[in-house]
Formats: structure tokens, C-alpha cells, sequence
């Protein structure tokens, strides 16, 4: 499957965003072809609260700058882990201890295995 040429543009710049904003361990998820509602997704972490909360303003002003005009973002209270939803890129910024208890990269790329009968 092949993404928008739109997810692609979006992906790169979000992308430029974080290592502008020295985010660590970013993980970028292909979902073409496992999800229908979006076709990237992005998990990556800031050092403390602030740092996640200045990332995730970062990335959904410059956003909304390119013209995204359904973006939703939610966790920016209290900044442990924000959700930025632009559609075609889903974007998690986690502290790292919420991160690790979460750990979304795994879900997401672990691969299925069959039931066994019992």
C-alpha cells in the first residue's frame, strides 16, 4: 500500500519538529495496511513534563501552520503523555516512565500468533 503523498510531507516535517525539539528514542510505525485510520504513527519521548508539553506545542502549531485544520491534540494539562491525532499521523510524546508502561511499540509491531486449542 502505498501512503498519500500528504502522509509522507506531514510524517517528514513532524519528524524535523521533534529533532528540533531534541525529542529521544523516536520510533516512527508504519500502520498501512493495520489500521484505517491513520497511516504513520509516531512514539517518542521528552525528558520531563515540560519538555514533553513544549514538543507537542511545537509539533501541533507547525501543524496547523501546513494547513491541518481537524488536528486534536489531548494530554497537554498535564503532559505525561500527549496524543496528537492529524489524521494521517497519530503522534504520542511520552515521558519515558510513561512510555516504558505503556509501551505502544509493541503493540504495534509485535507480530500476531495463533490461538492454540486448549
Amino acid at each position: 500500500m502505498k501512503a498519500q503523498p500528504d502522509a509522507d510531507k506531514t510524517l517528514n516535517m513532524i519528524l524535523s519538529r521533534l529533532d528540533d525539539m531534541k525529542a529521544e528514542e523516536t520510533v516512527t510505525i508504519d500502520l498501512r495496511g493495520k489500521s484505517a485510520y491513520s497511516d504513520y504513527m509516531i512514539v517518542t519521548s521528552g525528558r520531563a513534563n515540560r519538555h514533553v508539553g513544549a514538543i507537542a506545542e511545537n509539533v501541533a502549531k507547525a501543524l496547523k501552520e501546513t494547513g491541518i485544520k481537524n488536528l486534536h491534540v489531548e494530554g497537554l494539562p498535564n503532559c505525561d503523555w500527549v496524543l496528537i491525532d492529524s489524521g494521517d499521523v497519530i503522534v504520542h510524546v511520552f515521558r519515558p516512565e510513561v512510555r516504558e508502561f505503556y509501551n505502544l511499540e509493541r503493540l504495534w509491531t509485535q507480530v500476531p500468533t495463533a490461538a492454540k486449542a486448549i
